[in-house]
């Protein structure tokens, strides 16, 4: 099993030496964030969380994954970044197609897609999103992304997306995963059916088992086989026992905050959160 270090909620000047740290102690990828922006109105609960509302505020800083992912790529060689989860919905899948192959170019294919439709009905519709039919047109701009960075002279008709031939260059050399994220029958169907893998929010390891239980067997309803990533943030199950179990479960990457093991918060001091990546990497990483 892998670990991934989630810098969600951190300064953004930390971000550089975090990624520098995390490849030094051997951790395969740093996950990162999706915020467009903090709104007042809010029309909808947050999905993930007991009572709905969100867990930070307007002051929280974030910044765009594609822009971070280029920043810490540039002062490592061999860790890898993928978003977790990108928000489809208030994006234009083409637009997006040249954000990632950018990523995925400069970065020597060490970049990831993790997406999600969004849940917030204002950043689509405030970024010139729609957010009626968002799993259909989610399912289409998986589509689209898939098929520019493919390379070479390519064009779309669908029912939300269409254009003509176009082709970016460069593309990347390798295939961009795609982890498909969200605990809904859809999204584990679209997971199941298109993705790569399937990215978990914060969840519970019994109801981990029930999901990935499900994942199986959907996987075997649409006839796929071979490498699937599952991406995991469970909450109720640490230490060396805890990720063992994780792992026999179907665990292939565990999401986690090192730091907060051993007292630091997520805004802490930069050189604290170093030791708790170094400390867990040699507590837990390397006894696995």
């Amino acid at each position: 099993m892998k670990f991934t270090v989630g810098v969600a909620l951190s300064p953004l000047d930390q971000l550089p030496e975090l990624a520098k740290t995390a490849e030094e102690c051997g951790y395969a990828s740093i996950a990162l964030p999706d915020s467009l922006f903090f709104s007042e109105e809010v029309s909808a609960s947050y999905p993930y969380t007991p009572d709905g509302s969100r867990f930070w505020n307007e002051e929280t800083p974030w910044v765009d994954p594609f822009v971070a992912a280029a920043a810490m790529g540039a002062v490592t060689s061999r860790i890898r970044f993928y978003t977790q989860v990108l928000k489809l919905n208030p994006r234009n899948p083409v637009l997006l197609a040249r954000q990632i192959g950018s990523v995925a170019v400069l970065t020597g294919n060490r970049f990831g897609l993790g997406v999600g439709l969004g849940w917030s009905p204002e950043e689509s519709r405030w970024c010139g999103g729609h957010f009626d039919h968002r799993g259909a047109r989610a399912d289409e701009a998986i589509d689209v992304i898939k098929l520019i960075l493919g390379g070479g002279m390519v064009s779309y008709e669908g029912t939300y997306y269409e254009f003509g031939k176009l082709r970016m260059s460069p593309a990347p050399t390798e295939p961009v995963p795609v982890y498909v994220g969200g605990h809904t029958e859809a999204a584990l169907r679209r997971a199941a059916r298109v993705g790569d893998g399937w990215t978990s929010a914060m969840i519970k390891f019994d109801d981990l088992r029930d999901v990935l239980g499900r994942l199986g067997k959907l996987r075997a309803e649409y006839d796929r086989s071979g490498p699937f990533e599952i991406q995991a943030v469970c909450v109720d199950r640490f230490g060396l026992d805890g990720y063992r179990q994780q792992a026999e479960l179907g665990v292939t990457d565990a999401i986690v905050v090192p730091w907060v093991f051993y007292g630091v918060g997520l805004d802490g001091p930069l050189q604290a959160k170093k030791d708790g990546m170094k400390r867990f990497a040699d507590e837990i990483m390397g006894q696995l």
